[in-house]
This record gives C-alpha cells, sequence and structure tokens, in this order.
C-alpha cells in the first residue's frame, strides 16, 4: 500500500505542476501584454519630454530674434534723431525708443526664465532618459524570459503528462477512481500530508489514534474533516 500511496502523492505533484503551466499559458500573455503596454508607456512620456524641451528652445530662440530686431529698431530710431526739424518729432522718437525699450526689458526676463526652465527640463530630461534606460531594460529581460517560459510550456506539458500517465498505470484502478473524484470536488488538491496530528488540506486536527496508524503508513486514510486523502509527512528531516 505504501507503493500506491506514494503514487498518488506524486499525482498530486504533477497535478500542481499541470495547474501551473496550464495558468502560465494563460497569464503569461497577459503579462507580456502588460509590459509591452508599460513600454510603450515610458517611451511616450519620455518623447513627450523631448518635445517639451524642444518647444522651450524653440520659444527662446523665437524671442532671441525678437530681442535682435527690437535692438535694430531702437538704433535705426536714435539715428533718425539727427534728422528731425521739429520737438515734436524729436519727442516722438524718444517715446518710441522708451516703448521699444519697455517691451526689451519684458522680453529679456521672459528670455531669462525660458533660460532658467530650459536647464530645469534639461536636467529632468536626463534624469528621465537614465531611468527609461534602465526600466527599458528590466522591462525588454522579463519579455524575452517570459517568452522563453511561454515557448517551452508546450515540451513541458508533454513531459508532465507522460510522467502522470506512467504514474497512473501503476496505480490501481479504485485509488485513481477516488483520487480523480476527490481531486475534482476539492479543487484540484485530493491529497495532503499530516504533520504533528493536522491535516494541511483544511488545518484541522485528527484524532490521535488515527494519527498513530497515519505514521505507518500502510493504508489509505482519508481526513474525518475534509475527507482527502492524507498522509504523514515527517518534517523533522527538512530541519
Amino acid at each position: 500500500m505504501k507503493e500506491q500511496i506514494f503514487s498518488l502523492i506524486e499525482l498530486q505533484n504533477i497535478t500542481f505542476e499541470m495547474d501551473k503551466l496550464t495558468a502560465g499559458r494563460v497569464d503569461l500573455p497577459q503579462e507580456i501584454n502588460r509590459l509591452g503596454e508599460e513600454l510603450e508607456s515610458i517611451e511616450r512620456e519620455l518623447k513627450e519630454d523631448e518635445q517639451r524641451v524642444e518647444m522651450l528652445r524653440a520659444d527662446h530662440k523665437v524671442k532671441e530674434t525678437a530681442l535682435k530686431n527690437s535692438i535694430e529698431n531702437i538704433k535705426k530710431a536714435k539715428s533718425r534723431l539727427l534728422e528731425v526739424k521739429t520737438n515734436k518729432e524729436y519727442e516722438a522718437i524718444l517715446k518710441e525708443i522708451d516703448t521699444i525699450n519697455e517691451k526689451n526689458g519684458a522680453v529679456e526676463d521672459e528670455i531669462i526664465h525660458l533660460l532658467e526652465e530650459i536647464d530645469r527640463a534639461g536636467e529632468d530630461l536626463k534624469a528621465k532618459e537614465s531611468e527609461t534606460a534602465g526600466r527599458r531594460s528590466t522591462c525588454e529581460n522579463e519579455i524575452r524570459k517570459m517568452e522563453k517560459e511561454l515557448n517551452s510550456i508546450g515540451s513541458e506539458l508533454k513531459k508532465v503528462l507522460k510522467r502522470s500517465d506512467e504514474t497512473r498505470s501503476r496505480t490501481k484502478a479504485g485509488l485513481l477512481k477516488k483520487f480523480d473524484m476527490i481531486k475534482d470536488r476539492k479543487g484540484g488538491r485530493a491529497v495532503v500530508p499530516v504533520w504533528k496530528a493536522v491535516c494541511y488540506g483544511c488545518h484541522m486536527n485528527i484524532p490521535p489514534q488515527m494519527y498513530n496508524e497515519l505514521q505507518r503508513n500502510d493504508k489509505l486514510m482519508l481526513c474525518p474533516h475534509c475527507e482527502r486523502i492524507i498522509y504523514w509527512e515527517d518534517r523533522n528531516t527538512d530541519a
């Protein structure tokens, strides 16, 4: 009977492996897609930051050009002062120059502010580029790893199914029927260990006499609480 019990334990472990592989077929593509979307998101955010810096620099260039043109206009206005013939014309040109200077002062303030903003945005962009490079590398490595794992699931399932067939072939039909029935009824977990009189399927204590008999592992026994197949597992050997 010990051999049969060990076969049932192996079948339970094989069931866990098959469930894990089957879940991987569903979960891995979803996780790969999620990482792909994350990659697109961080690349998009980086592109937006790059465009912001470019827009700031373009705005700075426009204002620098406008300031140069205004300075030229002041020079032209001052040269006209030498040609005026009346005080009225003279005062009008002076007022024009004052207006241009006032506007130039505002533009110069804007240019200084823009330069500070460009510096900050440039520093932020460098930090973002470094962060993006690191996250890109991590995502790409994770995707490659998951794709490799996903590609191997088919062959792994074949190996596990072969082990299952071999194990079932050396297990008595009556035990297999009981195992399958309990497995279907108990969410895939038909065989569970017992240690220190505690069933690890329902975490309830089993009776002392039953626990003593169970430690011999010489007959099939069911937990009186959850009705799973139980076996004694000596966990002192794991210490």
